[in-house]
């Protein structure tokens, strides 16, 4: 005989935050809804929780039923609660923030999203349900954590210079940076790989291309490294 329980049990969803960087602007992907509530608007990409899957399960699932994204970085954001923040039930939602390489993942739309596409952060319009607040919250924590933890690599495609690198920064944190102190203190980490190879700008001699050494990085960390910027 099922148990029955004493108290009514709020719908439980997920939504994610997706950043990409195009060399130059900080971009945030939608989905066009194709369904009624706010049919037409645009909104995160996220989706109800299964029985059967954990939060951070659904939060892929949806990712790549939504937008086509697989094996992206992605991390737990905040729960958000408010009680009239969907009109069709109480709904509790679980939002995520991940970070992709903008050329490798092109904006598809599947399931129950009409389109999707990127946009500029700074440009975004108003959305679906309080998906404008956990955009905030997600770019606040984005901004907070490329200081202290090297997440910022996962925007960038694998072989970068160091002017890209601060590039990336700047969009992010939106201000300028020193060239001179920002090169002196990323070099100084010793986690930079300087590549054979050389990307060419113009009239300009060929700039040093590095990749990151996560597995490095991995091993710093666990005997204390701190990485800071």
């Amino acid at each position: 005989m099922p148990h029955t329980y004493q108290y009514p049990r709020a719908a439980l969803t997920v939504d994610c935050v997706v950043f990409g960087y195009d060399g130059g602007e900080l971009k945030v992907l939608l989905i066009e809804r194709g369904l009624e509530p706010f049919k037409g608007r645009w909104a995160l990409p996220g989706g109800f929780v299964r029985v059967d899957e954990t939060v951070d399960q659904a939060a892929r699932r949806e990712l790549e039923e939504e937008a086509g994204l697989k094996r992206v970085f992605l991390e737990q954001l905040y729960t958000f609660g408010a009680l009239d923040r969907d009109p069709r039930e109480r709904v509790v939602s679980v939002a995520y923030y991940a970070l992709v390489k903008l050329s490798e993942h092109a904006a598809t739309a599947a399931t129950d999203a009409a389109n999707a596409q990127w946009f500029t952060v700074s440009e975004t319009p108003k959305l679906a349900f309080d998906h404008n607040e956990i955009l905030a919250i997600a770019l606040a924590r984005l901004k907070g954590k490329v200081g202290y933890e090297p997440i910022g690599f996962e925007l960038l495609p694998p072989a970068f210079t160091l002017s890209q690198l601060q590039q990336l920064y700047e969009a992010v944190v939106g201000t300028k940076l020193d060239k001179r102190n920002f090169r002196k203190k990323v070099l100084g980490f010793g986690l930079l790989v300087p590549l054979k190879e050389k990307q060419l700008l113009g009239r300009h001699r060929p700039a040093q291309l590095y990749r990151f050494d996560k597995e490095k990085y991995e091993k710093l960390k666990k005997r204390g490294f701190h990485f800071e910027l």
